[in-house]
């Protein structure tokens, strides 16, 4: 049921990214800034990536495909870590 974990959590995480962005006062401008900005702004490029490799991942995994689902859950794993990581790498504001 990969759709209802995104039909939860998407919003949740769209949510609190906008209110974490409002209450720190960033602007659009702010992820072409360097540092704080540009790890700000991979962060859901990042997250957007890793949600395609998880739905690949349940197509070829659905479709008895075992070596690409395989690949695709590894990616889809070192990704998300990433984005923890780039998620702790972000400075105190």
């Amino acid at each position: 049921m990969t759709w209802w974990t995104v039909v939860r959590f998407l919003p949740v995480q769209l949510a609190t990214g906008v209110a974490i962005a409002w209450h720190k006062g960033l602007t659009w401008a702010t992820p072409a800034e360097p540092g704080y900005g540009q790890i700000l702004a991979a962060k859901p490029a990042l997250l957007c990536a890793v949600m395609v490799a998880a739905a690949a991942h349940g197509w070829a995994s659905g479709a008895g495909r075992p070596v690409p689902a395989r690949t695709l859950a590894m990616a889809s794993l070192a990704g998300s870590l990433d984005v923890v990581l780039l998620a702790t790498a972000l400075p105190v504001t």
